[in-house]
């Protein structure tokens, strides 16, 4: 079966299209500039060229349109007609409590889903105005929402609820849910299936460290605690989100700088992280560890930072479980930064954590960076969301 995975922003669609059978990506794309001048296209077949198409992208349905035609196209698309994509699977950010696992969509669920507009509008309203997109130029074919706060449901309360007024909770539920959870998913999974040990026998934490970064906790197979909160802004520094602070910091900057709090969150949002702790130098980790290399300042002072703030939540994690068997290192930072890994691993000394320098050096595969004497193994495992929606997608549409 074909599966179609989209990831819709609010200006922009990414795309891929997986050979369930297989597993493998047959292609992939990006529209960008939705609603926007000079949009376009760009559309790639497994082992064939890049191709990029400026064209008019007024909305989503348009997009979605103009990707069904790349698809279908008879010199370079990869199937024939439309019957051949079995099912399409969305990503959409934040499921609130409602949802606690991926499901079939239907109405009752879109609506549901806009519920939860409140604790994500940046974010779950393009990811509807993907879905029904697609819904209007394919009717009768299945759909499945995968959502990123789903894996984080198993959370006890404990670790999900913040030191506030009880009836925030029950009024808004404001509550933690975290994110990236389809990456924290497939990645703890398949560290296990590269060790050969039992999902449900393992505690493992997971990095996954990009522009956006979270760590999580998965213990027996189930999510005990992750660093984002209501919002992807609380947790690790990433780069241009500030991360944990202290609340008070929002007040004292509003009177210094006589700004009101959605300037004030612009600047955690947008002006922060790696990139203001870097002096503006950049929020690109290759730009910082080339500046931490050459001893520049800023970038040695941000990576030191960064790098202590995942050591820490990585102990912390590992108070909560009560020890760890497996660290896994993901996604853009964590698939390809050695030094980022190899300074956060630094402080891991008391888990028994010795690294191979080799190994450590090496990108792009599921791989053991530990030596073999470590006590603690820890891991690179690349990420592969697409492929976790498309599993996800299969196993409720079969």
């Amino acid at each position: 079966m074909n599966i179609l995975v989209i990831n819709c922003g609010s200006s922009s669609l990414k795309y891929q299209v997986i050979n369930s059978d297989t597993e493998q990506c047959i292609a992939k794309g990006l529209c960008e500039r939705i609603g926007i001048d000079a949009s376009q296209i760009s559309y790639t077949p497994a082992g064939g060229e890049k191709e990029v198409t400026v064209t008019p992208m007024p909305d989503h349905t348009e997009a979605i349109r103009l990707v069904l035609e790349a698809l279908t196209n008879p010199r370079t698309g990869v199937v024939k007609s439309l019957d051949e994509i079995g099912a399409v699977g969305h990503r959409v950010v934040h499921g609130g409590e409602k949802f606690a696992q991926s499901t079939l969509l239907n109405d009752a669920v879109m609506a549901a889903i806009e519920e939860c507009n409140d604790l994500a509008p940046l974010h779950n309203p393009a990811n509807i105005i993907g879905i029904n997109a697609c819904r209007k130029l394919m009717p009768t074919t299945p759909m499945v929402a995968v959502f990123d706060t789903a894996f984080h449901q198993t959370m006890p309360e404990e670790a999900y609820m913040y030191g506030l007024p009880y009836e925030y909770y029950q009024k808004y539920k404001i509550r933690r849910y975290g994110f990236h959870g389809t990456s924290h998913s497939y990645v703890s999974k398949k560290a296990a299936e590269v060790l050969g040990k039992k999902y449900e026998d393992l505690k493992i934490i997971v990095c996954h460290l990009g522009n956006g970064a979270s760590v999580s906790a998965v213990k027996n197979g189930k999510c005990v605690d992750t660093s984002m909160g209501l919002t992807p802004l609380e947790g690790l520094i990433m780069g241009t989100r500030s991360g944990d602070l202290d609340p008070a910091i929002l007040e004292f900057i509003a009177h210094k700088e006589n700004k009101n709090i959605d300037e004030i969150m612009t600047i955690l949002n947008k002006k922060s992280g790696v990139l203001g702790l870097s002096d503006n130098l950049s929020s690109d980790f290759r730009d910082l560890e080339a500046g931490y290399n050459n001893g520049d300042e800023n970038a040695s002072r941000t990576l030191k930072t960064f790098c202590y703030r995942v050591a820490k939540y990585i102990g912390s994690y590992v108070a909560a479980m009560n020890g760890v068997d497996v660290i896994c290192f993901t996604a853009g930072v964590g698939e390809n930064a050695p030094l980022v890994r190899s300074m956060v691993c630094d402080y891991l000394g008391y888990l028994g954590v010795s690294i191979d320098k080799d190994a450590n050096a090496k990108r792009g595969e599921d791989i053991a960076i530990t030596t073999p004497d470590s006590r603690t193994t820890v891991m690179v495992i690349p990420t592969n969301e697409e492929l976790a929606i498309a599993r996800e997608t299969v196993r409720l549409v079969k």
